[in-house]
């Protein structure tokens, strides 16, 4: 069987990513899947362990850097733990099924590095500040999250494809066509 694609999103935190590939995972008539991310911050309100996020605790998350357990990880915003599990792509895509995996531009290089195949898509959005402050980001969240999005943005270039959402549903449309085509390779 021919192994699913590895697709990975990045974008300045506030541009979407996450709404923009539940919706792509969604409606996709292809076999697809978001992996869950492992974590070390405490569950924001509504998420689920497991299905949100992996939470962990920092001990938990060392062990599993330490056993290889993770694709890629990375210590973000000088606050928590990210990473992705191994058991969160590698079977699917053994089975055909593509996985998007939403990550920040480390995580990202670190993927390239292991998965020279994978397609990766930048998402980009106007108006971040905006958009934080509609989430209900503290103010000194803001500032940490508008820095990292000025130096994610220098990294653009990096991506097979650059998205803006502006319209979100411009960016599910020209996001499901470039998935789409993975498949098709």
């Amino acid at each position: 069987m021919v192994p699913g694609p590895l697709i990975v999103v990045s974008g300045p935190s506030g541009s979407g990513k996450s709404t923009v590939v539940a919706r792509v995972v969604k409606e996709s008539p292809k076999p697809i899947r978001l992996a869950v991310t492992a974590t070390t911050r405490e569950p924001r309100e509504g998420e689920e362990n497991g299905v949100s996020y992996h939470f962990w605790t920092t001990e938990r998350f060392l062990n599993e850097i330490a056993a290889s357990s993770l694709i890629e990880h990375a210590f973000v915003h000088g606050q928590n733990y990210y990473g992705t599990p191994r058991f969160e792509v590698e079977p699917y895509r053994e089975r055909g099924t593509g996985v998007i995996l939403v990550i920040d531009v480390q995580g990202a290089e670190a993927v390239r590095k292991i998965y020279p195949e994978v397609f990766s898509i930048f998402l980009d959005a106007p108006n971040l500040r905006q958009r934080l402050e509609a989430r209900g980001e503290t103010p000194e969240n803001i500032e940490k999250r508008m820095a990292s999005a000025q130096k994610e943005a220098s990294r653009k270039n990096e991506y097979n494809e650059v998205l803006l959402n502006d319209d979100l549903e411009t960016a599910v449309r020209e996001m499901s066509q470039l998935i789409r085509r993975q498949f098709d390779c």
